[in-house]
């Protein structure tokens, strides 16, 4: 065997250069993600390369969100989908427990409501569930699903404060189902873990 060790018999001049062509964009790609990594490590406040001097620029829909296909959207995501699941499971509680309101007692706004509970009886049986009920509680009312007076509830106080379902509870399922496979499909399957 004669010759240079690098070559290759039976290699031709044209397969060597897709190698190194192929090669030389390998590189360029490495080149362009240290870079933008080494960016990165400049805004986040954590790193040891934070730069304060540095000021990042967003638009408007970019501010106050993470980054795409980071880690951190992607635990946004399942988090917003666990909340749709105890939405689920409060206002199944109070389906269960509740009573079906009498007509002509509440407002008219009222008169879709299908289920009443007394917030002092939800917090003795939901207690054992969760111990955020209350903060469960002012986010199915958000997504109008349960209706009830005051902004927040405590315990004892507001015992006698009624809560309504406003929704039959086969339509809350199907709108909480929608709303946690939305938030999963809002991002990408793979998150990037350099986070």
């Amino acid at each position: 065997m004669s010759g240079n060790f690098l070559t290759i018999p039976g290699d031709d001049p044209i397969q060597r250069r897709s190698r190194s062509s192929s090669l030389t964009d390998l590189i360029s790609s490495f080149d362009t993600k240290a870079q933008s990594h080494t960016d990165l490590q400049k805004v986040t406040a954590f790193s040891g390369s934070f730069d304060k001097n540095h000021k990042p620029t967003f638009s408007k829909e970019e501010y106050g969100k993470p980054i795409p296909g980071s880690m951190t959207e992607f635990r946004g995501a399942q988090a917003q989908a666990r909340v749709c699941n105890e939405m689920k499971e409060l206002c199944q509680i109070i389906h269960d427990y509740g009573k079906t309101p009498p007509k002509g007692m509440f407002p008219p706004e009222l008169d879709s409501a299908t289920k009443v509970i007394s917030f002092g009886e939800l917090f003795t049986i939901y207690t054992v569930i969760s111990d955020k009920l209350v903060g469960i509680l002012i986010r199915t009312r958000k997504h109008q699903l349960t209706y009830f007076e005051g902004e927040v509830l405590f315990q004892k106080q507001d015992d006698d404060v009624p809560i309504f379902l406003m929704m039959p509870i086969a339509d809350i399922r199907v709108y909480c189902d929608n709303k946690a496979n939305a938030a999963r499909r809002s991002v990408s399957p793979m998150p990037n873990f350099t986070e």
